[in-house]
């Protein structure tokens, strides 16, 4: 059995030398077709050559073993390990020949193989036959194979030229080109050569086992491992890890043991590792293992992608230039021409069993038509009657609807639309025309038909609104939404606010205490002492008087020459100053009561002016001047005197008592004047008229000016010399205005009997309108310590409320109404003229036209 396996090895090596042969001689030109039909001949007999052989080797190797090769595209062979000293001699019997043999295969033209192979596969299929002899087939080999061998020995060595690259040929060249290749692998490419040459004429070639590669092993995934659950550690597969809640472990490893769920911390330790750890955010719990996993730049971004509604991977171009993959090149054949299969064109058994089976089931009357199946449900169902009168039945149906909505009935008619009315319902001359002449607006008319008379029933003509009132009324049943209303019963309790009871807001102002009488005329204005033992007023008898509150004794009778309009005690306790307001001039007085020397540090504080540099502007100095008191008045009291050229209606002091300012409103631009005592220098703050100015007030904490007008109240900043805000009450024209010790809000009187509190740090519309007085209200004044308010008006009437106003910003002011002092008397239509509460009691001083002033306590 080796001799042989030695016999057809040298058999295989000849052929491949007589190939080279051929392939060489293939390449010089052709000299005569003598000679073509010379090689085809030849070629003819050397494939019934590898035939021969190939049926040979099948009958004498049925005991050897045959082993597949991992590659499923060649089928490849292999034979046992012969034995050492027949390899060798194997070995240099064909190291000669293994340069060319090898070479000269790589170097053959593709071309001529592919003709030379079909050559040859023609002659094989004409002439071979597998019924000959296997003794003829070796005997004819036996002298062909020597022949060839001694053409391959003689024929000289070839320089091998540079040989395409093949994908099989680089199995066998993985080791360096300067190591010399194993014999054995020298013996398989030869056989390789042989094989695939007797692939093409249906041969089988047998490999010998290739040599195993030292050093580093192939991996198995380096063509790609698609498996995801590769890495994984918990080996539970894809279950709902809830399942594992009532256990300590979470699942198990590859090794069969239990995953120790991970400690979860507290909230304390979640805000440790939030503050310390930068990596927190992007930090997360594996839900297998329960362990914390970092998550990569590159899992971050892949994640923005995601949500962003972006392609998940980063190098692709979403603007890439589209290729047209069809349509780019013109193909002269058709991509696929695969031609139709003919149970393409051939009816169905399985649908011809199908129709066969519907056919049967029709004959049997198995199965209806729609015809027939129509005609079987209009006999089920039978002839429906409906009911001309609905019944309990149908009530309870629609019961059964959601949110059934009952349509409205139609007004029953009425006297006018009888065929009989009374005569006061039909229409005469006059009201016939008037309801003619609104046809072309009818929704204005009373009624949309002219009652008519009849003698009896049976003159009653067709109504000709019939059809088109009915019609209308089906329009509302059927386009008109219906919704039900449901009203919330409310009860009147409830619509009033919850205050608290008066008694709980003690104390305030309950009874009147004591009446200032010697006025011969109504007392316009009161204003009281900041230390709160006297008070001054002025009246329409052309004085000023100064009381003492405690008896009511008027203590000095100041005359001005015409009627007081204002007065105003500053509020600077250092020293005693009153300012009024009489016609067109305002006059400082000393009312000399009190401390003795109090009253004189003021009289050395204004007796001689003091010199300034600047002059006036000669707006300024037309509109006021700065003069010199006479001798008789300053018997009175009298120090400076300021002439104005409008009468003055208004003086008020700022709060430390060395400006005042006065009011003129029938002065444009002009109608505020800011006066400076100290410098005895005067200011004219607008440059344009805002409207009619009714009154002025100073802010008791900022540098702000509240400026009155008929409809609005403007808040000014001296500083920064711009209006911060404007107040709008709606109402028609503001009388009086008062300011909250504090600042923040603002009470306004109006002729219009309504009383309106302002929040200036919540809106610029007022927080609570109260109507409590039946007339105009004439003033309206804070109380400098007490929650309180009054507010006095042409009523005869002076109603003290509480108005507290809390610290916090959140809470609203509390105003409650507390009680209505009724005393004055009315002169005239007028009543009481000015209201102001005392410094440091719970009391309350009003002025009237009745000559008197009251003092409530």
């Amino acid at each position: 059995m080796v001799a042989n396996k030695e016999r057809a090895i040298k058999r295989k090596a000849s052929i491949a030398g007589a190939k080279v042969g051929e392939i060489s001689s293939k390449q010089e030109p052709q000299e005569e077709s003598n000679e073509d039909s010379n090689e085809s001949d030849y070629e003819s007999d050397k494939e019934n050559l590898l035939g021969s052989i190939e049926n040979d080797g099948e009958d004498s190797s049925d005991s050897e073993r045959e082993y597949a090769s991992d590659d499923d595209d060649d089928e490849v062979l292999s034979f046992e390990s012969l034995d050492s000293d027949q390899e060798d001699d194997d070995d240099d019997g064909l190291e000669e020949n293994d340069g060319p043999t090898l070479e000269g295969i790589e170097n053959g033209d593709d071309e001529e193989e592919d003709d030379a192979e079909a050559d040859s596969a023609d002659d094989v299929n004409s002439d071979s036959s597998p019924e000959e002899d296997e003794g003829d087939l070796e005997d004819s080999s036996n002298d062909e194979l020597e022949e060839k061998e001694e053409a391959v020995k003689e024929k000289p060595k070839e320089k091998p030229a540079k040989a395409k690259p093949d994908r099989k040929k680089k199995e066998y060249h993985n080791e360096s080109d300067d190591e010399p290749l194993p014999d054995d692998l020298k013996l398989g490419r030869i056989e390789d050569v042989i094989g695939t040459e007797e692939k093409k004429t249906r041969g089988l070639a047998v490999f010998p086992p290739l040599p195993k590669k030292k050093g580093k092993v192939k991996d198995e995934y380096a063509a790609g491992d698609t498996s995801d659950e590769e890495d994984i550690r918990n080996t539970v597969g894809n279950i709902p890890m809830h399942w594992y809640d009532e256990y300590k472990h979470i699942g198990y490893d590859w090794d069969a043991k239990r995953i120790i769920k991970a400690k979860k911390g507290d909230a304390i330790d979640d805000f440790l590792q939030r503050m310390e750890d930068p990596n927190f955010w992007r930090t997360v719990t594996d839900p297998q293992t329960g362990q914390k996993v970092v998550l990569s730049d590159a899992d971050i971004g892949l994640i923005k992608r995601i949500m962003s509604g972006r392609n998940p991977d980063a190098e692709y171009d979403d603007y890439a230039p589209f290729i047209e993959w069809f349509t780019s090149e013109l193909e002269k054949m058709p991509i696929r021409n695969i031609p139709d299969s003919k149970r393409s064109f051939l009816p169905s058994k399985a649908e011809k069993h199908k129709i066969g089976k519907y056919v049967h089931a029709l004959k049997m009357g198995w199965m209806k038509t729609m015809k027939e199946k129509r005609r079987l449900e209009a006999i089920r169902r039978g002839p429906k009657f409906y009911m001309l009168w609905t019944t309990d039945h149908g009530k309870e149906d629609i019961r059964r609807i959601h949110d059934h909505v009952v349509a409205p009935k139609r007004p029953l008619p009425g006297h006018a639309e009888s065929y009989n009315p009374p005569p006061e319902y039909l229409f005469d001359e006059k009201e016939l025309e008037e309801w003619k002449k609104l046809g072309n607006e009818p929704w204005k008319r009373k009624r949309q038909f002219v009652p008519q008379k009849f003698n009896s029933l049976r003159e009653v003509p067709a109504y000709p609104r019939f059809v088109k009132e009915r019609f209308l009324r089906c329009l509302d049943l059927y386009l008109c939404p219906r919704s039900r209303r449901s009203r919330v019963a409310i009860g009147p309790e409830y619509l009033i606010p919850k205050l608290p009871s008066p008694r709980d807001l003690q104390p305030f102002p309950t009874l009147q205490n004591l009446v200032y009488k010697g006025h011969e005329n109504m007392i316009r204005c009161i204003s009281v002492e900041p230390k709160g033992e006297y008070i001054v007023t002025g009246s329409d008898d052309m004085t000023v008087k100064i009381w003492e509150i405690s008896t009511a004794r008027c203590i000095r009778t100041i005359p001005t020459g015409d009627i007081v309009r204002s007065v105003a005690w500053c509020p600077n306790s250092k020293i005693s100053l009153v300012a009024a307001a009489s016609g067109k001039r305002v006059l400082l007085i000393n009312p000399k009561v009190g401390d003795y020397m109090l009253v004189k540090k003021t009289d050395d504080l204004l007796a001689e002016a003091p010199r300034s540099d600047t002059v006036d502007n000669e707006r300024i100095q037309t509109a006021i001047q700065w003069g010199e008191v006479t001798e008789e008045e300053k018997k009175l009291g009298v120090r400076i005197v300021i002439t104005h050229f409008r009468e003055v209606r208004q003086v008020t002091w700022h709060g430390r008592g060395d400006y005042f300012a006065t009011v003129m409103p029938d002065a444009a631009y002009r109608s505020v004047m800011i006066h400076q005592l100290s410098k005895r220098r005067s200011q004219l703050p607008f440059s344009k008229s805002k409207g009619l100015v009714q009154c002025v007030l100073f802010h008791p904490v900022k540098p702000c000016l509240f400026v009155a007008t008929q409809r609005h109240v403007r808040v000014y900043d001296l500083v920064k010399q711009m209006m911060l805000k404007k107040l709008y009450p709606g109402c028609k024209w503001i009388s009086s205005m008062a300011i909250h010790p504090k600042g923040d809000n603002l009470l306004i009187g109006t002729y219009e009997k309504r009383l309106m509190w302002f929040d200036l740090d919540l809106s610029t519309k007022p927080y609570q309108q109260l109507r409590i007085h039946n007339s105009a209200i004439r003033s309206v004044a804070y109380h400098p310590r007490y929650p309180l308010f009054a507010s006095a008006g042409d009523d005869r009437s002076v109603i003290v409320s509480h108005g507290m106003v809390y610290s916090d910003l959140l809470q609203n002011p509390l105003i409650v109404p507390l009680r209505r002092l009724k005393n004055h008397g009315i002169v005239n239509d007028f009543s009481v003229f000015d209201v102001v509460f005392h410094p440091t009691q719970p009391w309350v001083f009003s002025s009237g036209a009745d000559n008197t002033v009251r003092l409530y306590t």
